[in-house]
């Protein structure tokens, strides 16, 4: 299946044999990179069930911040570099905190409401799944009142636009790209959306846990989850014209 994201004034677009990352330079010019994607890629892994969601949690992790790297570099008027230190170090830093603020958070906050107002643990998995839910949304919410990420998200809506008319046999215009919708039935959006519902049915089976059994769980778990959500996307995908799907 076809994907992308949005970088810094630009896109990033990845195909069944290669990406490509075209980015706007602060002299209105388009610079581009290309390169094939590794064996896994086309490879039997990426049509085993639920194995190829790891690959697409990868390929949103590794291609993903690559992508961004590249944009940012070219930004900055830098030369391209896709390692270092600091590339490095944003990774891990973006990560700590994406883990820390949409799963430890909101298992701390439940496990609170079940050792202090006594509820039972499968309202308080119910109640770390709204409060996973409330903080994604908030966050997209929040980020998107600064000008330079609702630019971003103009991309991303490009980025969309094109990967719907692709699939329709359009040709890759800018004027018959336009006439197609923002939405895409298997934007990274609708993932984490996805992710959340299918978090709150996996943590209810655990029952209750200590304090840090929860972290760990939560954290262990997200490699499942993620294949789940995938295969969820990828099988409603196929049905988005029957109406009880969509």
């Amino acid at each position: 299946m076809y994907g992308g994201q949005a970088v810094i004034e630009g896109v990033m677009m990845r195909g069944k044999m290669a990406m490509a990352v075209a980015v706007r330079n602060p002299k209105g010019e388009i610079q581009i990179h290309t390169e094939p994607l590794g064996a896994a890629y086309r490879g039997n892994f990426a049509k085993i069930p639920f194995a190829r969601g790891l690959l697409m949690l990868w390929d949103a992790l590794g291609l993903g911040f690559r992508s961004l790297t590249f944009a940012a570099n070219i930004a900055a008027g830098e030369e391209v570099k896709f390692e270092g230190p600091l590339a490095w170090g944003t990774i891990a830093l973006s990560l700590a905190f994406g883990l820390g603020l949409f799963f430890l958070a909101p298992a701390a906050a439940a496990q609170l409401g079940e050792n202090f107002l006594g509820i039972s643990s499968w309202l308080g998995n119910l109640l770390e799944g709204f409060i996973r839910l409330g903080l994604i949304i908030g966050y997209l919410w929040l980020i998107g009142q600064v000008p330079d990420i609702r630019r971003l998200f103009g991309y991303h809506g490009a980025e969309h636009k094109t990967i719907n008319a692709y699939e329709a046999g359009s040709p890759l215009t800018p004027e018959l790209v336009a006439r197609y919708p923002l939405e895409h039935p298997r934007c990274g959006t609708a993932f984490l959306l996805t992710v959340v519902v299918i978090s709150i049915l996996v943590f209810s089976l655990l029952g209750p846990l200590p304090i840090a059994l929860r972290f760990v769980s939560r954290l262990l778990l997200i490699p499942v989850i993620a294949m789940l959500a995938y295969e969820y996307i990828r099988l409603t995908a196929r049905y988005l014209t029957n109406p009880l799907v969509r």
